[in-house]
């Protein structure tokens, strides 16, 4: 049993920490890009938001309780970082607007970028199971393996996202960029991945 956790545990997280990810990798750098690292709250609040939503269609799409097609979700994924970034560049490009609005906090949970942030971690979610299944074949209960797999991408999920953190406090910081043009280059730059990644689909 010990084996079996281990092996989709080091799956789950690999699927996400790989360079071939890119789908996943760069909407977590759109989605933590206009935080920083005094804003640890509002990231965990942001990432807990994103887990709930693809670990619930995770589960439900590895038991094939509901199904999608694959090539729908996998157009989809691109359109989430799009939306993401988007919405940052709105936010971000207002005059005289800060990149990340200051609230109390009560607002930590209900806030925009945390209901996209669950909505498109719907999406994601079908998206993991559908590299899951393929790695199960026909297993119709596999709980252990569904949870192993689960928990290694949020271990992933977590290094990808301190790393992020990181690598803003280092220019922001280290190097004195401001933190509008750095969530302005960075959603910039997820908005022209995202609209490849969706070519890529389109005439797959």
């Amino acid at each position: 049993m010990g084996s079996v956790f281990q092996t989709y545990l080091q799956l789950g997280f690999l699927h996400i920490c790989n360079p071939r990810a890119t789908d996943h990798l760069t909407f977590l750098l759109a989605l933590c890009a206009p935080y920083v690292l005094a804003d640890w709250r509002r990231v965990l609040a942001l990432v807990t938001s994103f887990t709930v939503g693809h670990s619930f269609t995770l589960v439900l799409a590895t038991l094939r309780l509901v199904t999608f097609p694959p090539a729908i979700i996998e157009a989809l994924i691109p359109v989430t970082i799009m939306a993401t970034a988007a919405f940052n560049l709105a936010r971000a490009g207002r005059a005289g607007g800060p990149a990340t609005p200051r609230r109390g906090p009560a607002s930590l949970l209900w806030t925009a970028p945390n209901a996209l942030a669950a909505a498109f971690g719907l999406i994601h979610g079908l998206g993991f199971s559908n590299y899951l299944r393929e790695l199960l074949g026909q297993q119709s209960r596999p709980v252990l393996e569904l949870l192993a797999f689960n928990v290694g991408v949020e271990l992933g999920q977590v290094l990808i996202v301190s790393v992020i953190l990181a690598l803003g406090a280092l220019l922001l910081r280290g190097f004195g960029v401001a933190q509008r043009d750095w969530v302005l280059a960075v959603n910039g730059a997820a908005l022209g991945v995202a609209a490849l990644l969706l070519l890529q689909q389109k005439y797959a």
